[in-house]
Order: C-alpha cells, then sequence, then structure tokens
C-alpha cells in the first residue's frame, strides 16, 4: 500500500484530514467520484467494525468530490446536509462512490455508497453542497 502524505492532492485540494486516514482518491470527473480507505483497527468502534464517522467523512468527501468534478473552476464544496443510512458493517478495504443527481450553479445534489470488498452496500448517503472559492488551491 502506498505512502499518503499530507501533500496528496485530493482532486486539487490539500485536504490534511484525509491524508492523516489514509484516503486514497481515485477519480472525480464528469459528476462521480471514487475514493477506497483500507479500515484500521484505530478506525473501529467497540464492535470492532469502521466507526460511523469515518463513514459520513467518507461519504460526504466523495458526494463533494462528484459535486466539484462538474466544473473546471476550482472549487470547494461545503455541506448543506446530509443523511446517512448504515446497512451493514464496514470492514477491511471499502470503496465509496459519489455521484450528482442534479447540478447547478452554485447548489448540488448528490449521493454516494460505501462498498465492501464483496461489492455490497454497507451504507448510503445524500446530501446537498454548495459550491464556492477554496482556501486551498
Amino acid at each position: 500500500m502506498s505512502f499518503i502524505s499530507e501533500h496528496t492532492s485530493y482532486f486539487g485540494l490539500k485536504i490534511p484530514f484525509l491524508a492523516h486516514l489514509g484516503v486514497v482518491p481515485e477519480h472525480a470527473k464528469d459528476g462521480k467520484s471514487r475514493i477506497s480507505l483500507e479500515i484500521k483497527p484505530e478506525y473501529e468502534n467497540s464492535f470492532g467494525i469502521a466507526h460511523g464517522g469515518v463513514i459520513m467523512t467518507l461519504l460526504d468527501f466523495a458526494m463533494g468530490a462528484a459535486a466539484r468534478s462538474t466544473t473546471d473552476i476550482p472549487l470547494g464544496a461545503m455541506t448543506i446536509d446530509m443523511m446517512v443510512s448504515f446497512l451493514r458493517p464496514s470492514i477491511g478495504k471499502i470503496v465509496v462512490e459519489g455521484s450528482i443527481l442534479k447540478p447547478g450553479k452554485t447548489i448540488n445534489y448528490c449521493e454516494a455508497i460505501v462498498l465492501n470488498e464483496a461489492g455490497e452496500i454497507t451504507a448510503k448517503s445524500s446530501g446537498t453542497f454548495m459550491l464556492r472559492k477554496s482556501k486551498t488551491p
């Protein structure tokens, strides 16, 4: 597994928290995004599965990245609202896929899913995101 540094670009943005977790940015283009993460013991809750906060972080970023991928202008995505459903435990390597449902000039409606190594959906989310200029290039 490759080392993720604090200088990793998350589709044009520097996001130290995602680098700290070791999130791997795979792609973000045409309203779709894909990231992955190996769930480590320090990311688990008392049941030995991924903590819900880690899963929510990944879903949030995947949706925002999908929204940002529809423009050539470097913008950040701010979460307005987000709903999450946890369907089964997330363990091992997980993949998160985000997509834009309805793009707008500044407000975008998105969804994302978490997939386990067997390809089963472990969590899903929908959210609303506002695009605006980011502080980091």
